[in-house]
């Protein structure tokens, strides 16, 4: 695909249904606002904040819409973990990447006293706590999250010492109920619970993806409708679709995504599944 052939075609800035679209583009919720004034706020005590929700429901993008806000104010420190799934030894050492703290790998106490004299300075000089975001937080190991629940604190928790924010599906919430995280899932200060969205909600994200991206009439209105009634409530849903139309109506170089494409691009779709299955069941008896 020519990308830019296709922008040029529909009069784009961007392709608006693909996750890397600004981040000044993306719309935000009443909901998602009043979390990331929250955070912002918790960022001068410190704590622990947490955005749950299921698959495809706008957690990531939460958190992009935060570190463009975080970002935005003088002296926030922000660091963004890009392996949850990291073992103790390799947490502490990006740890140390992200907060340029030089640790050795053999000496995790020196970390560790490391990292909270940084925090602690930071906070200190600007009277702001750094700020750790974690995407995919259900993947974290739960001796990995005692110990951050752990380094974060001191002085019988009078003392804290980093904001970190959380996203993970309901898996994380189970973690929350072993006994061994029960402490840490009692310190989340706020919550953000991303459920399924209304058909109003979708209908204005879709809209504003458009307008943003500099054509609000790439798709037919009545075209608009039957997708936000077919993602089921779902923003990942919704974008792929409408990602999918755009690509056929590119191939065809059609000037809008109207009923007629809609129809036949899931006439087509619906048709090839049986076609598949069988060619499957011959080869395999």
């Amino acid at each position: 695909m020519n990308r830019k052939k296709l922008l040029a075609l529909y009069g784009l800035k961007w392709n608006p249904f693909t996750p890397d679209v600004p981040t000044e583009a993306l719309w935000t919720s009443p909901r998602i606002a009043s979390f990331c004034t929250r955070v912002e706020g918790m960022s001068q005590e410190g704590g622990f904040a947490l955005v749950t929700g299921d698959p495809g429901n706008g957690k990531s993008v939460t958190l992009r819409i935060l570190a463009e806000r975080l970002a935005e104010l003088p002296e926030v420190t922000v660091g963004i973990l890009a392996r949850p799934q990291s073992g103790l030894s390799d947490f502490y050492r990006e740890l140390g990447d992200l907060f340029s703290v030089e640790l050795k790998p053999h000496n995790r106490y020196g970390g560790f006293k490391a990292l909270r004299e940084r925090w602690r300075a930071h906070a200190e000089a600007s009277l702001l706590r750094p700020v750790l975001l974690i995407d995919e937080a259900q993947e974290m190991m739960p001796p990995v999250l005692s110990e951050l629940r752990i380094l974060t604190s001191g002085q019988f928790d009078v003392e804290t010492y980093l904001t970190v924010v959380l996203a993970g599906d309901s898996r994380l919430l189970q973690r929350f109920r072993q006994p061994d995280l029960v402490p840490l899932g009692s310190r989340v200060r706020t919550r953000l619970l991303l459920e399924y969205a209304s058909h109003e909600e979708l209908r204005q994200v879709l809209q504003h993806a458009l307008k943003m991206a500099g054509n609000p009439s790439l798709i037919a209105r009545d075209v608009q409708d039957t997708l936000v009634e077919h993602a089921a409530g779902n923003h990942r849903v919704l974008m792929s679709t409408a990602g999918e139309l755009l690509m056929v109506a590119f191939e065809r170089e059609l000037p809008q995504i109207d009923g007629k494409l809609y129809l036949e691009f899931f006439q087509a779709r619906t048709t090839r599944r049986p076609a598949a299955k069988g060619k499957r069941s011959r080869n395999h008896p």
